[in-house]
């Protein structure tokens, strides 16, 4: 079965880094589009950035524009979240998810499979 599994969370102070990864398996990664969304305490669910399938065309939420940065390893079947200039407000539990298409990326409901997420606390 498909499997997305994060890692790389921790407990930082603000404007340290972290690096995300997600190890996907039990589906074609190379045709898979890939997204992080988050979810801080008492919010809801939302989109972070993106990666496309295709061509590697990147997608961000304004708030993370400059500071965050997606890649993706096609042989390793991974997908990077680099965060850089880490704020307060950056503190979530980060998830991972899989969509076969290239559009509507920043909406949840297009998402195929999720992974468990991962948490990030970015103490001031």
């Amino acid at each position: 079965q498909v499997q997305l599994v994060e890692s790389g969370g921790g407990l930082v102070q603000a404007g340290a880094s972290l690096r995300l990864s997600c190890a996907a398996s039990g589906l074609t990664f190379s045709r898979y589009s890939m997204g992080w969304f988050r979810q801080a305490p008492g919010k809801e669910r939302e989109f972070v950035t993106a990666i496309t399938w295709s061509d590697g065309r990147t997608l961000f939420a304004d708030s993370v524009k400059g500071r965050f940065t997606i890649s993706r390893d096609n042989a390793k079947n991974t997908v990077y979240l680099q965060m850089n200039s880490l704020k307060p407000e950056d503190t979530a539990v980060y998830y991972c998810a899989a969509h076969r298409r290239e559009w509507s990326l920043n909406q949840e409901y297009g998402y195929d499979y999720w992974g468990q997420g991962t948490q990030v606390t970015v103490s001031s």
